[in-house]
């Protein structure tokens, strides 16, 4: 058996090519992260799945970017599209338990639709509050106040647990206060810790108590805090998270090659301080090349509790079949609750983490 690495990588396209294979068998990398361009239908996507998973024991973890809205990798040839977050809390606004019941019943969808085809997670569901500030987090996010979010999270995590799947709440300490993209630029939230504890740190406060299985790291600098973004910062991870918190689950950063982390330097740097600070795994999307530079130089150090907190992180439990799947009456509600909710926003970030 083979540890699992710290590198989370994608590939070229929906076929595994010679070059991605001897990435995903390097000791270095631990998980998949799957995008549009690697899906084409379900049983193509099955088969991908199906082949990463034979590489290595155990398997490498397979993730996927499905929360709904404008950010849904997987659509069509079966794969119900899901309506955004916010839609979900507009429900809640108007009828509590409504909103409860469609946030646990559509994210037991997202995940057993995932889980059907062999994916492991989905980065899921966003924790930031939508402050009408942020236009990449906006309706993603459930509410803008930390009790809905709270409320509507803890709804969603439990059907993702139902269906066998645990949840990655994002983006840790929140995303939602600053009006520039991460993507491609370098937001900077200048409030104190006391008036982020107040509001948008609230919902990750208490789904860390409640032990949530994993949290992604925000590019955010936050500097009265730490002059680091904080999925490079040993105070937000490691002395705030870790230390103040408790929390023992896994911590993933974001796409490393995205603008706001190119303040820490060059690839290398940037993989070896988001680890220092206490990152179980590090992202490096689109960009093969780099993958091979990080592969080459990183030095790998075992880690028991890394490892721990990853094997927590696959799938778990029976899946039904997709015919039992769509003759369930709990697949009835979700589309259900989906028709009732709307769709209509084509994917934000098709090919981007």
């Amino acid at each position: 058996m083979t540890a699992l690495g710290p590198l989370m990588i994608d590939l070229a396209g929906p076929e595994i090519t010679p070059a991605d294979r001897r990435r995903l068998t390097h000791p270095a990398t631990g998980g998949v992260i799957l995008f549009a361009r690697h899906f084409e239908n379900r049983a193509q996507l099955a088969e991908l799945v199906a082949e990463i998973r034979s590489l290595r024991r155990p398997h490498l973890l397979i993730a996927v970017d499905q929360e709904g809205g404008r950010v849904q990798r997987f659509r069509g040839d079966g794969f119900v599209t899901l309506p955004a977050m916010g839609r979900i809390g507009k429900l809640f606004v108007q009828d509590r338990q409504a909103g409860l019941e469609a946030a646990r019943s559509l994210g037991w969808l997202m995940a057993v639709q995932l889980r059907e085809v062999g994916v492991d997670l989905s980065f899921a569901p966003v924790l930031d509050l939508d402050r009408g500030i942020s236009g990449v987090i906006g309706d993603r996010a459930f509410d803008e106040r930390p009790e809905a979010v709270i409320a509507l999270a803890v709804a969603w995590i439990g059907g993702m647990h139902d269906a066998g799947m645990a949840a990655v709440g994002k983006h840790y300490p929140g995303h939602g206060a600053v009006a520039a993209d991460s993507h491609i630029a370098h937001p900077v939230d200048a409030r104190s810790r006391a008036a982020i504890e107040r509001a948008d740190l609230r919902p990750f406060k208490a789904l860390a108590d409640r032990l949530i299985p994993g949290l992604m790291a925000a590019h955010v600098v936050y500097p009265e805090v730490d002059a680091r973004p904080a999925g490079f910062s040993s105070v937000w991870i490691g002395e705030i998270l870790r230390g103040e918190w408790g929390y023992e689950g896994a911590v993933f950063s974001d796409d490393l090659t995205m603008a706001a982390a190119s303040v820490i330097g060059e690839i290398e740097q940037r993989v070896e301080q988001c680890l220092a600070a206490g990152v179980d795994m590090a992202l490096i999307c689109n960009h093969p090349e780099l993958v091979d530079r990080v592969q080459k130089s990183l030095p790998l150090a075992p880690s028991a509790q890394r490892e721990a907190r990853l094997a927590r992180m696959f799938g778990h439990g029976p899946v039904p079949s997709e015919k039992r799947l769509e003759h369930s009456p709990r697949f009835a509600e979700a589309l259900r609750w989906v028709e009732r909710l709307g769709v209509d926003e084509p994917d934000l970030f098709p090919d981007r983490a």
